[in-house]
Formats: C-alpha cells, sequence, structure tokens
C-alpha cells in the first residue's frame, strides 16, 4: 500500500449479523453488541427480531431506531431470513419463481424491508437473487430478476437507501460477474450496489479476496465478514477456514468503504454470544496498523457510502 493509499483509508466499522443472535430477544442482542464495542448490526428481518409481516410495522420499527440510537449502533437490513415468508420453503418465495404471485410477494418484502432502512437510517438494505427453479431457462431467470427488482430499486431510489444484491453460490447470482450482468441489464441504476461476502469470494471468485474487494469498490455497499473454504459454501468462525484477513481489511479500508462490515454467521446462533465476542476480537487483532481506528476518520460516522 503506499502512502496516498494509506492516507485515503478509512476506519472499518464492524457489526455482527442478528441471524447468528436468532435464540436472543432483539433488545438483548443490540443491548449485547453495544456491550461488546460493535459499531453496529446487520438486522435481518425475521418472525424473531423485527417481523417485517406483523402489524404496526411502522411502529415497531421507530421503537427499534431509537434504540439503535440509544446503544450508538448503525444498522443494515438484510432480507435472508430462511422460513420468513413460507413456513415450507427456505428462503422462498424468490424473486426468480415461476408463479407471478409468488415473485411479488418476494418483492412486496424487500419494498417493506426498504420502508424499514429508510426509517432505521440504515446505509443499505442487503438482497439475492435466489436459485433458478427446475424447468427455468437461464434467459428467463434473468428476465424475471429484472422485472422484479425494478420497483425495489425505484422505492430505494426515492428513500435514498442503497439496494445491495449480494452474490450467493448456487443462486442465479452467484459472482461478481453475475452482478455487473444484472447491473448492465438494469442500465447501471444508481440505487443498484452491490454485498460483497468475503467468504463468499474464498468459496468461487476467480480472485483472492482482497483482489475481489479492490475489484468490487466502485459499487460496493454493504461487507459480510466469516471464514471459509476454498469450493465449500460454510461460514464459518475466524480461523476455521482458509483466508488471509489483513489484507482483506487492509484493502477494504483502502477504498474508502463506510459502511458496515458485518460479521454472519448464521448457523452459530447457538452460542452467538460467545462468537459475537470471539469475531470482535479476531477482527481487530487482524486490522493491520496502516489502517485507522474506529473513531479516527473524519468522515461522519454514520454517513452512507456515496
Amino acid at each position: 500500500m503506499t502512502a496516498s493509499d494509506r492516507h485515503m483509508s478509512h476506519p472499518l466499522r464492524f457489526g455482527y449479523g442478528t441471524n447468528g443472535l436468532a435464540d436472543l430477544r432483539l433488545d438483548d442482542a443490540l443491548a449485547l453488541l453495544a456491550d461488546l464495542g460493535y459499531d453496529g448490526v446487520g438486522l435481518t428481518l425475521d418472525h424473531m427480531h423485527l417481523d417485517p409481516l406483523a402489524p404496526d410495522l411502522t411502529g415497531r420499527t421507530a421503537r427499534v431506531a431509537r434504540r439503535l440510537a440509544a446503544l450508538g449502533l448503525s444498522v443494515t437490513v438484510e432480507t435472508g431470513a430462511r422460513y420468513v415468508l413460507d413456513p415450507r420453503r427456505k428462503h422462498g418465495p424468490s424473486l426468480l419463481d415461476t408463479d407471478p404471485d409468488d415473485r411479488a410477494r418476494r418483492v412486496d418484502l424487500l419494498l417493506r424491508a426498504v420502508r424499514v432502512a429508510a426509517d432505521l437510517g440504515a446505509h443499505a438494505v442487503h438482497c439475492f437473487s435466489g436459485i433458478t427453479p427446475e424447468g427455468t431457462d437461464t434467459p428467463t431467470a434473468w428476465k424475471h430478476l429484472s422485472e422484479a427488482l425494478t420497483p425495489v430499486l425505484d422505492a430505494a431510489t426515492d428513500a435514498g437507501v442503497p439496494l445491495a444484491v449480494e452474490p450467493e453460490p448456487g443462486h442465479l447470482l452467484a459472482t461478481l460477474a453475475d452482478f455487473h450482468q444484472l447491473r448492465e441489464a438494469l442500465g447501471s441504476p444508481d440505487a443498484l450496489g452491490l454485498t460483497l461476502d468475503i467468504g463468499h469470494c474464498q468459496c468461487l471468485e476467480p480472485l483472492p479476496p482482497a483482489d475481489c474487494v479492490r475489484a468490487a469498490a466502485p459499487w460496493l455497499r454493504h461487507v459480510q465478514i466469516e471464514d471459509m473454504r476454498r469450493g465449500v459454501h460454510d461460514h464459518l468462525p475466524f480461523g476455521d477456514g482458509e483466508i488471509d484477513f489483513p489484507p482483506v481489511l487492509e484493502a477494504l479500508a483502502a477504498t474508502g468503504y463506510q459502511g458496515l462490515t458485518v460479521v454472519e454467521l448464521p448457523r452459530h446462533s447457538h452460542a452467538g454470544p460467545h462468537f459475537a465476542q470471539q469475531s470482535l476480537s479476531f477482527l481487530r487483532h487482524a486490522v493491520p496498523p496502516s489502517v485507522p481506528a474506529s473513531g479516527e476518520s473524519t468522515a461522519a460516522p454514520e454517513g452512507r457510502t456515496p
């Protein structure tokens, strides 16, 4: 890294995903993260944590906003709950379902997420494409995805909250190249950004994770982080996989990214408080000396990434 790069580095701000704290009440989860020293939270809208389908979403969101403010936590809204729309289909229905009414249910969830994000002052709304249904050809799947995301992007534009699409192994949109295919198909709208999962980069991208960060920088609106092994989509605690984290964190700081970097361990909720504490300690020790500590930047801490 050059002297100029170091000058441009921003402090990294770490969060923890509530999908890794599913056994805790939301208020308890937020208090835990604040006590541990996290900068924010990746809030997955789910039946146990700010249910997006229950009555009085506006009022419940306002209470969460007040709690976040009191604890000094910033937030990203995530939409990867497993069974929030269908108790029998994991992540179903998706934006790619053959039934247009089912696709509309997922669109409605994302529209609700955009409203929640605006009310919380979140720096992004996360989403993903879904798995291509059996019997659907690839061009049709891409058409369904583009059509479904159009009203969501319109709402995100009006709300001033970026929509950050995540490449997910096994999904139609699985790689950074797929993200660019979507971006070009939609005409590169300003509201469309990228969620970069560092573990997914290790799992299947041709570039090393640090290079993925640099390649994704212009579109980066949200970051998820965990350890992972090549070719195996399994979110692992730090140190259990193959990723060399200091170069990744140095590259991330050098991009000027100012959003949250959120630990993503959804299968470790059984010991969520332990992994939340362990993860923050690991990340703080992995941050290179060239990266300023959180709070050293002159940028407003709640500012959204340009």
